[in-house]
C-alpha cells in the first residue's frame, strides 16, 4: 500500500512555486497578489483563511485579508467583490464559504470575475472546464488530479466510483477523471444518496473519491483489493481518549479499507493540503496571464 502524500506533495508545489515567484521578481515582473474575503467568526473559516494567509507568505506572494464582521450586509460585500475585481494589484480572490445566513452564496459568487475566480466556482470557469479550455479548475478537485499524476496512479480505462455530488468536489472529478487528459480518461460513474445498489458499485470500482461529508462511510467489505481511494472527507469524531475530545476522521473506514487498497489518501495529510497549494498554483496563473 502507498499513502498518497498530501502533505508532502503540496509542500512540493509551494517549492515551484516560490522559485516561480523568485524568478518573476527578478525579472521585475509584480509579484503575484491573493485576496481572501472572511465574513463572521466561523472558526473553520478562521483557520482556512489564516493557512492561507500564512501559505502566500511562504511562497512570497503578496495577500490581503479583507475580515469583515457577521453582520456586514449584502450589498457591502457585493461592493467589495466589485472593488476587488476592478484592483489591479490583485491577480485573484476568494470568498471563504460559508457565508452568514442572510447573504445570497450564489449571488456572491457571481459577482467575482471569473478572471480572479482562482477557486474555480464561477459558471464561466466551469463551463470553460467542461469544455476542456484553460481555465481555473476548482481547488479540491485539481489537487486531486495532481496527486493522481505525480504517483503514477494508472486512470485510463479505469473503473472511477464518486461518492458526492456537490458542485465543488464531486461533479468537478466526474468530468475532469472522464476528459482526455493525463489523469483522466476514465470511466466514470457519479453515486450520491439515492444511489441504489452504492455496495455493489463501489466493489466493481478500481478508484473511488469519497466526497459525501459522513464520516468512515466507506467500509472495507464494499472495495475491492487493489483499489485506489481518494477520501476527500474530514469529520471531527468524538474521542474520549483525545486531549481535545476528538479525532479527525475522513469519509472512509481507513483501518479496513487501506488493508486492501493498493494507493490511500490520509485524513488529515491527504487531499487537505492541495487545495490551498492549488489555489496558489491558480494565482500564479492569474498573473502569468496579465503579465
Amino acid at each position: 500500500m502507498t499513502i498518497l502524500d498530501g502533505k508532502q506533495t503540496s509542500s512540493d508545489i509551494k517549492t515551484e512555486i516560490a522559485e516561480a515567484v523568485i524568478k518573476i521578481k527578478k525579472e521585475g515582473k509584480k509579484t503575484p497578489h491573493l485576496a481572501a474575503v472572511l465574513v463572521g467568526t466561523d472558526g473553520a473559516s478562521m483557520t482556512y483563511v489564516g493557512a492561507k494567509v500564512k501559505a502566500c507568505n511562504l511562497v512570497g506572494f503578496e495577500s490581503t485579508l479583507v475580515d469583515l464582521p457577521k453582520e456586514t450586509t449584502e450589498e457591502k460585500i457585493l461592493q467589495i467583490i466589485e472593488d476587488l475585481n476592478n484592483n489591479v494589484n490583485i491577480d485573484g480572490f476568494i470568498v471563504q464559504l460559508p457565508l452568514p445566513k442572510h447573504i445570497d452564496e450564489n449571488k456572491v459568487l457571481m459577482a467575482i470575475h471569473p478572471d480572479k475566480d482562482v477557486d474555480g466556482f464561477h459558471p464561466t470557469n466551469v463551463g470553460k472546464m467542461a469544455l476542456e479550455l484553460p481555465t481555473f479548475l476548482p481547488a479540491t478537485p485539481y489537487g486531486i488530479m495532481e496527486l493522481l499524476e505525480r504517483y503514477n496512479v494508472e486512470t485510463s480505462g479505469k473503473n472511477v466510483v464518486v461518492i458526492g455530488r456537490s458542485h465543488i468536489v464531486g461533479r468537478p472529478m466526474s468530468i475532469l477523471l472522464s476528459q482526455k487528459r493525463k489523469a483522466g480518461n476514465a470511466t466514470v460513474t457519479l453515486t450520491h444518496s439515492r444511489t441504489n445498489n452504492l455496495k455493489e458499485i463501489t466493489q466493481q470500482a478500481d478508484i473511488i473519491v469519497a466526497a459525501l461529508g459522513i464520516a468512515e462511510f466507506l467500509t472495507g467489505d464494499m472495495v475491492k483489493q487493489g483499489v485506489t481511494i481518494i477520501d476527500v472527507g474530514i469529520t471531527r469524531v468524538k474521542d474520549d481518549s483525545k486531549k481535545n475530545g476528538f479525532r479527525l476522521a475522513g469519509d472512509v473506514h481507513f483501518e479496513s479499507v487501506s488493508k486492501k487498497a493498493e494507493f490511500i489518501t490520509p485524513v488529515p495529510g491527504g487531499v487537505g493540503p492541495m487545495t490551498i497549494a492549488m489555489l496558489l498554483k491558480n494565482t500564479l496563473l492569474a498573473s502569468n496571464r496579465k503579465s
